[in-house]
């Protein structure tokens, strides 16, 4: 995307009229490439209020050290109950669906001392430990998914695939699904729910609010069953802290559960499309990828992931913030009630910050990139998506070394929506190997 606001021009009214416009936000072509226009508002807006296009006014912050600030500054609640605007306003500052199914008591939306709790209670499954054994489940479940694709090509010699979904998209909801203790037979229930959910108007109507109250009634059957034959997965582990002391209601239990699988798929999804998408488009950190890999070595590819989070992560905006006091951020007076959005992508291209931002290094190591956030709100899954980001990346590369996408690259699309940042499909060939 060129950057909307045009060239200075010569005459000083002129130039001030397009200083104070600024770029535009939020349409389909700043969805393309929003590169630029945060580029123009960390120069000259970098705390700046806006209207979304759901009505809302907000504040973006999109320098790094003001970002950084925001994400960790206590004067920020998380709780949508101080924010100080409509009804209306407040219904769309969520999750699709999640208030009327009375889903918003999870740790997206609460402050401490009940954050607190209930992160403790979910930090236990996600621990180095945990997520290291659950890696070779990872590995199986996607060789299967290629092992289809593969397949699905029969006796061609070349095949074709949509890798969001049939590859990124169903392999996060497959792991965080088996992580919760959902059966395998009522796996892909989940995977039909979830690709309603983030279709962002994109489905029949009223079919999102049907798929999050589908959910929310499951996973309240489920932790009921979970109670009477409890197994070794997190839903049970939720069930037994509760029983020995760790106080948790059952909407809790279930806001949690429907908070672990939302979030900890689509921004697995969206890594996975991402990092394929900017390895295309950077030839030249892709071979050196493919031959750290051949080499069989590893830094590369951790630090690789690292830096994909960083240049075109999948989280575009942090979840909402509410002040809670007047306070001032990155020289801006932000009011008691104000709505704060934290552009990560903004941040993490910040040149005050990272060297040559705008380009892929993927053995840059400098890279304190905000991509999974910064406080007490780190992203509590962000050990499993870095594992099911490398373990893709990896398996993708070793076993389709010629993948390539199978349109130019100008006809992709980009899904609709603020907080997250994915590509709507990722036709992509490749020639058969080894069957």
């Amino acid at each position: 995307m060129h950057e909307q606001t045009p060239a200075a021009p010569e005459d000083p009214s002129a130039a001030e009229a397009v200083e104070a416009t600024g770029p535009t936000l939020f349409d389909w072509e700043f969805a393309t490439d929003p590169y630029p226009a945060y580029a123009w508002l960390r120069e000259h807006a970098p705390v700046h209020r806006t209207k979304l296009p759901s009505g809302v006014e907000a504040w973006l912050v999109t320098r790094y050290a003001d970002a950084r600030q925001a994400l960790a500054d206590q004067r920020l609640s998380k709780n949508p109950a101080h924010h100080e605007g409509s009804a209306h306003a407040k219904g769309r500052t969520g999750i699709p669906g999640e208030r009327k199914a009375e889903l918003m008591t999870h740790l997206l939306n609460i402050d401490p001392p009940d954050h607190t709790r209930l992160r403790r209670l979910v930090s236990k499954a996600f621990t180095p430990r945990r997520v290291a054994e659950f890696a070779p489940r990872v590995q199986e479940l996607t060789d299967h998914l290629i092992d289809k694709i593969i397949e699905k090509a029969g006796d061609a010699a070349e095949g074709e695939a949509d890798l969001i979904h049939e590859f990124a998209f169903p392999l996060p909801i497959y792991a965080i699904c088996e992580m919760l203790g959902v059966p395998r037979e009522d796996q892909d229930d989940f995977r039909d729910w979830a690709g309603m959910m983030i279709r962002h108007g994109g489905g029949p109507r009223g079919g999102v609010a049907r798929s999050v109250k589908q959910m929310r009634t499951y996973l309240g059957e489920l932790i009921h069953r979970k109670r009477d034959a409890p197994g070794d997965d997190l839903i049970s582990d939720l069930i037994r802290a509760s029983d020995h002391g760790d106080h948790l209601t059952e909407a809790e239990a279930t806001a949690m559960a429907f908070i672990l699988l939302f979030a900890g798929f689509e921004t697995t999804v969206n890594l996975i499309g991402n990092g394929v998408h900017s390895l295309f488009m950077n030839p030249d950190q892709r071979e050196r990828l493919q031959a750290s890999l051949a080499a069989g070595e590893s830094d590369l590819l951790a630090t690789g992931v690292e830096e994909l989070l960083r240049y075109d992560g999948p989280v575009e905006l942090a979840t909402w913030r509410f002040a809670t006091e007047p306070f001032v951020l990155g020289g801006q007076d932000i009011a008691a009630g104000d709505p704060v959005l934290v552009v990560l992508a903004a941040a993490d291209r910040d040149p005050e910050r990272f060297a040559d931002p705008d380009s892929l290094d993927l053995s840059r190591t400098d890279n304190q990139h905000l991509g999974y956030g910064h406080g007490i709100h780190y992203c509590v899954g962000a050990p499993l998506a870095r594992l099911e980001g490398q373990t893709a990346l990896a398996t993708l590369l070793t076993r389709l070394p010629d993948l390539e996408l199978a349109v130019p690259a100008g006809e992709l699309r980009w899904r609709g929506g603020l907080i997250m940042r994915g590509l709507r499909t990722l036709p992509v060939r490749f020639t058969v190997q080894n069957r």
